[in-house]
Order: structure tokens, then C-alpha cells, then sequence
């Protein structure tokens, strides 16, 4: 009988870290002109479909722009109150440090529900090797 439910338990556990695996989601945004309303938008979709989702948003390039401290979409609407408003929801922004170096730009301009990597695409990579579905808005 013991031995019934040892397979039983491993299909559990299988299934449930498949699960976890498929709820990791990494948007990626490389141009905040073309990405960043329309990013902000599908993450906040994402989550009303799919509330536990795990979203990390990894920011590289001119992608970066939009999590500057009084960064505006084309309408003129600052972006910290939707951003502010995804962190809330468990959503991580990351900006690439490459990106800030090559650009010369500083942590003190990014709003502060940001942080920062070392490399975006390095980034993005191990966050998809642990299992992260990649999206590029």
C-alpha cells in the first residue's frame, strides 16, 4: 500500500513545482517609446488573469527611460503612479547597470520602487533558464 503512494507524491510534487515554474514571467523592455505604455498595460492585464503570476520586468537600453524619476508616456501621464501601483502587486523593475554606465546615467534618477542589475540580458537569460516564459510587449 506504501508504495501506492510514493508515485502519487512525486506526480504532486512535479506538478506543483511545473506549476510555480510556468508562473515566473520576465517582460522584457529594450525602447520605452514603443514598450512602456503598452508593457505596463499587459503586466497589468497579466496579473488581473492571473494574480499569482511572479512578473520581473528587466529594462536594458532606452528601455530604461521609463522608470526615471518624472519619465512621461505620450500622453503626458508620469509613469510612477502605474509602476508604483505593479510593484504593489509583487511586480519587480530592474534596470540594466551597463545601460547606466554606457548612458551616463545615475540610481538617484530612477524612481524608487526601481533596482538594478548588473546586465539586463544576463538577466534575462537566467531568469528564463530558472523557468520564466519571456515576453516582449
Amino acid at each position: 500500500m506504501k508504495l501506492r503512494s510514493v508515485p502519487l507524491a512525486l506526480a504532486l510534487v512535479l506538478a506543483t513545482t511545473f506549476a510555480s515554474a510556468q508562473d515566473a514571467v520576465v517582460y522584457h523592455i529594450d525602447d520605452h517609446k514603443t514598450q512602456g505604455t503598452k508593457g505596463l498595460r499587459n503586466i497589468r492585464n497579466h496579473l488581473d488573469v492571473d494574480p499569482a503570476a511572479r512578473i520581473t520586468v528587466v529594462t536594458h537600453a532606452n528601455g530604461v527611460d521609463f522608470l526615471m524619476e518624472g519619465a512621461k508616456d505620450a500622453a503626458g501621464s508620469d509613469f510612477a503612479g502605474p509602476v508604483a501601483a505593479l510593484v504593489a502587486r509583487g511586480v519587480k523593475f530592474e534596470v540594466c547597470e551597463i545601460t547606466l554606465k554606457n548612458r551616463s546615467l545615475k540610481r538617484e534618477q530612477f524612481l524608487q520602487e526601481a533596482s538594478f542589475t548588473p546586465s539586463g540580458v544576463v538577466r534575462i537569460a537566467k531568469l528564463q533558464k530558472q523557468g520564466a516564459a519571456y515576453i516582449k510587449p
